[in-house]
């Protein structure tokens, strides 16, 4: 992949607005997924809603690690779609140039590979987080954020609410 190669990814800022560069730790990712590679991740794209051009950078090479190895799991399509969803914050930067045609070729191979895993999943993080991002890709932001970001106590307190969910169906 030609564009993890190009000098800028020295120059990316974190959410924090600091120098980093992710590609370490996504190579790390792709050699053999770990909890301590996806907590820096997490910690360094996105901080409160703040992300930056290094988190904007990391999708395109994350749609690809998980489209050649299909061990990325959950965390790819949350913090993928948290990344989309964030890069529409007003107080955000823009996408640069020189990451735009990567990141849009990522967000038309992301739903694809969801869909693809919401098939055989019965992981309850893996089916929110890649219903996230098919409904992010399909210009619904506001669901996707809406679904992303609901645990399932959170899903029953609205569906009890909205809906009466609890007197009137069955547990499932």
């Amino acid at each position: 992949m030609r564009f993890i190669e190009d000098t800028r990814w020295e120059t990316l800022r974190s959410a924090y607005r600091s120098t980093y560069d992710p590609r370490g730790v996504l190579r790390q990712l792709a050699e053999r997924p770990s909890e301590a590679a996806w907590n820096e991740l997490w910690n360094e794209l996105h901080h409160q809603g703040d992300v930056d051009d290094a988190s904007y950078a990391a999708v395109p090479v994350l749609a690809e690690i998980h489209r050649n190895s299909r061990s990325l799991g959950w965390n790819c399509y949350a913090l993928c779609a948290t990344i989309e969803i964030e890069r529409h914050r007003k107080a955000n930067p823009p996408l640069p140039a020189w990451v735009k045609s990567e990141y849009e070729s990522a967000w038309r191979l992301l739903p694809v590979l969801a869909l693809e895993d919401l098939q055989h999943s019965t992981d309850r993080l893996l089916i929110r987080s890649a219903m996230s991002v098919v409904a992010i890709a399909k210009g619904m932001l506001g669901l996707g954020a809406l679904i992303g970001s609901l645990d399932d106590s959170e899903l029953q307190e609205i569906l009890d609410e909205r809906l009466g969910w609890s007197d009137l169906y069955n547990a499932d």
